[in-house]
This record gives structure tokens, sequence and C-alpha cells, in this order.
């Protein structure tokens, strides 16, 4: 998009004071404060007139007084058709880039008011805020507005009923005739604006909610995407435009607004059609907006490039604006991205790796993933954007890499249409992103999508950040069963052995390790983000020693306590990374811990002298019993009822089980102290971040020492 501005200082049209507070208008010699957010509009909407629409600048005035009954207002810019500025040929009212629809509406109407005021005849109006334009043809006599594509540029009195054409710079210009225009480039800043905008037009009026709002302004941009990719030809008009119906052909204003609005309706139903053949899973029901708030949204979006604005603005804006709309309930499906890009930075994933996320919330992980992998393309091929043969190498290299081997799982659907959004934003890689339960099986994930790429053992690395807290319980999911980590753990030094037993309930972030080693390869890494809970609490240790048997620990690096805070989790987690042994390695494991507790029990007489307590225990309350029985006249029976009965027993369980905890945490020493000596050793990887690029609140801070962790721990697992 142009620097209308910096053009403008260029060519003398404006001049600002030193800090750049205050801009002069240099031919009207009007200083006015640049710091008004109108200002800004009112700066760039008249050099739009000069360098876009070619008026000359001694026909365009600005703040023109307007009597309206016994006030005077001031009308923005006024442009005239004659050099002594007597007869007004377009009125322009500029309101800020924030402005709600419902002021827009009124300033519409205000700047009618105006034109209706000045004297002689008004022809155009043009209300913008410099995000948004409407333009009408004014019509006093008959008291008629006739909306507009776009006002005339000077020296044209034909306006077509469409503004943006493909390839519109090549066109040749020819005096006389209207200049159409490309769709512009913008930076992220207006962007996430015009999304901003476009979603709170949708739900002020009440008739969405704004999560519904979200839903649908994500399907409408999914148009507007699908219809810059179409093929045209240099001066072919975009579909997803207003495109405005003469007044020779309806005179009725209110009838051409409901045909516009209409044929819009019915061009964006069919670019939403061609996008869904592609990929049904991208949007599953119909676009429910009706034509009018359609158009609200077109008008926002239709003179934007999104396929050319630069990757990084254009996610950014999305994923800013997706933020701001999902924090606070939905905070839990957002990982910070300085964590997100740590994790995958460290990762040797290339564009042959097959990548998964378990629980995708908004793609995050993928999206990093995705251009991690570009990024390794452009090294490869630096020429791609003048070399037809590296274009095509470069395209391919990365394409494959989002169309066959990146592949996400969401439970919640309305998230999971989100993920899918922000990566055809950023180029795609949404193919293989679905709507599913990330801890069911591999084969009911096939059969409910039919994607034959979720098969078990297939994925070189899976990236993820599971939802913490929540709980899967065997009443609601029956898949709990199958889980390893969904039974009751095997206890060694229980005297006899019990049948396993499922669980009556398991956190979801626990049964997601287990489902992760799942879907990896053997040599595949995990990592994974988790509550500290798991690495340290005593009751996780049969998690910790699973791991242990189906996992190379490589690294664990601890995140400070406000990492998730912005989300709304004050949970202290740290990441996990993880490589998944072989089989046989596994199998080695697990044979040799159990070849060190049977040694262990068979050394120490364990059960024989557990039994022997057990005897003993009996031994004695049977004596005790008869005591108290020949004391007191009464049976064996009732002896065991009196109270001191129970006191005694109580001393006499209390004292044995003193003696079987000894002996156990004496057992347990020697086999934490033999499996160190008897099971395989090596390094792991270990730090703890206190400051990552942002504090509590989510505010950015100067130091980050992921970013040196991050080297370390690439150079480590480079070695491994």
């Amino acid at each position: 998009m142009k620097d209308y501005i910096k053009i403008g200082i260029e060519k003398n049209l404006i001049s600002f004071n030193e800090d750049m507070s205050r801009i002069t208008y240099v031919f009207q010699n009007k200083e006015r404060n640049f710091n008004n957010p109108e200002e800004k509009v009112q700066a760039e909407t008249f050099l739009r007139l000069i360098l876009d629409y070619n008026y000359p600048e001694s026909r365009i005035k600005q703040f023109v007084p307007v009597t309206m009954g016994r006030e005077v207002k001031e009308a923005d810019i006024v442009v005239y058709e004659d050099d002594m500025c007597m007869s007004p040929h377009i009125l322009v009212e500029c309101k800020r880039q924030e402005v709600s629809e419902a002021e827009y509406q009124q300033a519409i109407e205000q700047a009618y008011s105006y034109a209706f005021a000045l004297p002689c005849e008004v022809k155009y109006v043009w209300v913008t805020s410099g995000i948004k334009s409407d333009y009408f043809e004014v019509d006093k006599n008959q008291n008629t507005r006739n909306q507009m594509p776009d006002i005339p540029q000077f020296g044209v009195k034909n306006v077509a009923s469409y503004k943006y054409v493909y390839d519109a710079q090549y066109l040749p210009e020819e005096a006389g005739k209207q200049r159409f225009f490309d769709l512009a480039v913008i930076d992220q800043s207006e962007l996430t604006r015009r999304f901003k905008q476009a979603h709170e037009a949708l739900w002020a009026g009440g008739q969405l909610n704004p999560s519904e709002a979200f839903d649908e302004l994500d399907k409408l941009i999914f148009c507007k995407i699908w219809d810059e990719r179409k093929p045209r030809r240099m001066g072919e008009p975009y579909d997803f435009q207003i495109i405005t119906v003469p007044k020779e052909v309806e005179k009725s204003e209110t009838k051409r607004r409901l045909i516009e609005n209409e044929n819009l309706c019915k061009r964006v139903m069919a670019l939403y059609e061609e996008g869904r053949k592609k990929d049904r899973e991208v949007f599953r029901d119909n676009i429910r907006l009706t034509p009018e708030k359609i158009r609200t949204v077109v008008s926002y979006l239709e003179s934007v490039n999104l396929g050319e604005t630069d990757l990084d603005s254009k996610g950014r804006a999305f994923e800013t604006f997706m933020g701001s709309f999902f924090r606070g309930n939905f905070g839990q499906y957002f990982t910070p991205r300085e964590i997100v890009k740590f994790i995958v930075d460290v990762l040797p994933i290339d564009h042959d790796s097959k990548v998964l996320d378990t629980s995708c919330g908004s793609g995050g992980f993928l999206l990093y993933a995705l251009n991690k992998v570009r990024n390794k393309a452009t090294e490869l091929y630096p020429n791609y954007l003048k070399d037809v043969r590296q274009h095509d190498r470069w395209f391919k290299y990365w394409h494959d890499f989002a169309e066959k081997n990146l592949y996400g799982i969401e439970i919640s659907e309305q998230i999971s249409r989100a993920a899918k959004m922000n990566m055809i934003i950023h180029d795609d890689g949404h193919t293989n992103v679905i709507t599913s339960d990330g801890l069911v099986s591999d084969d009911t994930i096939i059969s409910r999508t039919n994607n034959q790429g979720f098969k078990y053992g297939t994925f070189d690395f899976i990236i993820t950040n599971p939802p913490f807290g929540s709980t899967v319980r065997q009443t609601e999911q029956a898949y709990l069963k199958t889980y390893q980590l969904g039974k009751k753990e095997e206890d060694w030094l229980a005297v006899a052995a019990r049948p396993q037993e499922t669980r009556d309930g398991q956190n979801t972030e626990v049964l997601f390790i287990e489902q992760d080693y799942k879907f990896l390869k053997e040599g595949g890494y995990l990592a994974i983000v988790l509550p500290d809970g798991i690495l340290t609490n005593s009751s996780m240790q049969y998690v910790r020693t699973q791991i242990e048997d189906w996992f190379r620990i490589v690294a664990v690096v601890s995140m400070p306590q406000t990492a998730f805070a912005a989300n709304g989790a004050g949970v202290k987690s740290s990441v996990l990374f993880l490589k998944k042994w072989t089989k046989e390695q596994t199998d080695k494991l697990t044979f040799t811990k159990k070849n060190i507790e049977t040694q262990l029990l068979n050394d120490n007489n364990y059960i024989t002298q557990r039994l022997q307590w057990d005897k003993e225990i009996k031994h004695q309350q049977k004596q005790k019993a008869n005591e108290i029985k020949s004391a007191q006249n009464i049976s064996a029976t009732d002896a065991k009822k009196t109270e001191e009965y129970k006191l005694w027993n109580a001393d006499l369980l209390a004292m044995y089980a003193d003696k079987v905890d000894e002996l156990k945490n004496k057992l347990t020493e020697e086999y934490q102290l033999t499996k160190q000596k008897q099971l395989p050793d090596y390094p792991i990887f270990m730090a703890i971040a206190e400051q990552i690029g942002y504090d509590a609140t989510g505010k950015k801070i100067a130091v980050n020492e992921l970013d040196l962790i991050g080297e370390e721990l690439k150079k480590f697992i480079e070695t491994l």
C-alpha cells in the first residue's frame, strides 16, 4: 500500500513539525493536530484525492464552513468542479479508523446533511474511516442517493459498477476513462483493525453472539482468500467486492440495494462452495449471514490483498484478532509464541518429517513447524522469486510438507475451524487438521475422518501443550481402560498380586503422554508442556516410571510460574523433551526392572517375612481376645468389640505397619540404588527459565532466556 504521508511530504503537499505532532496542509497553509485519529484519516484522504484521483490541489478545500440552521459546522473536505471553487463536486466525511458500524452509519447521514446544506449542487459523497469507504451519487432535486463503487476520478464522467480488478496496475490509462484499482497490501495493525471491526459489526446488533460472529467472519475470510487464488485475466473484476446496480437499471434505491446484496451473496456462496469442494473439513456448515451482513464484512475486506500481504504480518493480525476474542474462556487454546518458537526451533524438523499436535488449539505449533520448513526452502532456493525453476522447487519443498506431513487434532470444532483458518492465512497446511477427541484410538479417528495419516507409530515429531487439570472418567469415556496409565499401577511390594483395575478417572495430560507415545515412531521426539506435579509429586511416581520405560528423557526445561498467567492459568509447568525407545530397548528396561524387584524380594525373604508378621498378628489377636473373654466372662466375638481390645489392637497394627513401612522403604531405597547401577546411564539437559520474553500480563519484556537455552539444547540434541 502506498505510504501517502511520505509521498505527500516529498511532493510538498503537507509538512510536519519535528515531533510529527502537527501537520500543515501547504496549499491552504492550515496547521492541525496530527495526534487526532480523525486527522490522520483526513490527511490520507486529502492526499488520495490528489495522488489516486488526480484532482488539482487548488480545487480541494478542507474544513469548509457549512451553515446548518443557526449552527455553523465544518465539512472535512470539499472538491470543486471549477478553479474558483464555487461549484462543489464531491463532499468527503472522514472518521477515525476505530469508528463503530453505528457511528459510521451516522457519519453517512451527517455527510448527506452537509451536502444538502452547501450552496449549489454536490454530485458525490465519500464517507471514509480509512479502512472502510462508501461512495454515493447525490440528487438534491429528487432527494435520492445512489451508492457507487467509487467516486469518479478527475475528468471522468462514467463510473463502472466495480472498483477492484486483477492486475489493474498493468491496464493502460486513457484520459476521461475510469482507472481501476488493485487490491492493496496493508500492514499488520490495519489488518487487525479490519478483522476486529468486521467482527464487531456482525454481533453489535444482537443477531449473533460474539462466538457465532467469529465463525461467520472465518467463513468470509476463507471466501476472500479463495477469490484471490482464482485464476483471472488482466482487468477481470474480483467477486469479493460490492458491485453496484446502475440507477438506470433500477430506479428504487431500496430495491437496488437488495439486488446488489443478493448478487453479492450469490458470488460469496459460490466461492464458499468452490473452496469446500477441495476440503469439506474446513467448514462443515453453511454461511448463516444475511446478505446485508455479508455486505458489511465485504466492505471492510474488499480492498485488501490477503494473498500478498506479508506472511508474518497477516498471521500476526489474525492471531491478534483471534487472541483478543478467544482469550479468557478459551485461553487454554493458546500457547505463548515464545514457548512455541523455543520448542520448534530446537527440534530437527525438516520437510520430510511427519509432525503432529494431538491437542493443537489455534494451531501455533503447526504454524511454526510450517514456517521453519518454509524458511529452510528459502535458504535452499534464495532466487525463487526470480527463477521459475527455483520457485517450483521452493514451493514443492514446503507445500508438500504442509499438505502431507503436518497433522493436528482439536476437540473443539470452533477452535479447530479457527486453526484451519489460521493455517490457510499462512498459505496453507490446514488439510490434516481435524476435529476430534485427541484421546480416542487411531482406528476411531481414521474411521470418522477417512484420513489414513493418523496411524499409530508413524510420526517423527509430536509438539503439543495438552489441556491441564481436566479428568477423563471411566463412566464417561470407555476408552480409559485401553490406556496403561488409565489403570492402577502394579505394586511389586504387595504380598498377593491383584487383577489390574481401571482407575475411576485420569488427568488428560497424563493420558496424552501415552497417546503421544503410541503415535510416535521409534526414535521419534515428543516435546510436551506438562504441569510440574507430574515431575515432582510422589503420587505421580508411576507416571515417571512409565515415561522412563517408554522414552529416553532428553531435556527438562522449567518455565516460570507466570508462563501461562496471561492465558488464565497459574499452574507451574515445564517443557519435557522425550525420545521414544525402540521396543527392544523398552522390553530390556522393563525386564531389568522386574529382575531387580524379584532379586530384592528373594534376597530379603520379603514375602516370607510379611506372611510371618501376618501370622504373628493373628496369634496375638487371638490371645488378647481370650484374655478379655476369661476376665469378663464373655464370648471371644464380644471380647473383640470391647474398647480395651480395640485400643490394644490399634496399637498392635500400628506397630506392625511401622515394621512393614520400614522394610518397604529399605527395599525401595535398595531398588533405586540397584536400578541406577544396572540401567543405562545417559545425560539429561536441564535448565530453568525465569524470564521468557513477557510478564504475567502478557506484556513484552526485553529478556528471553529461552533464546540462549534453545541454542544450547539444539546443540545437545544434535549429539544424540
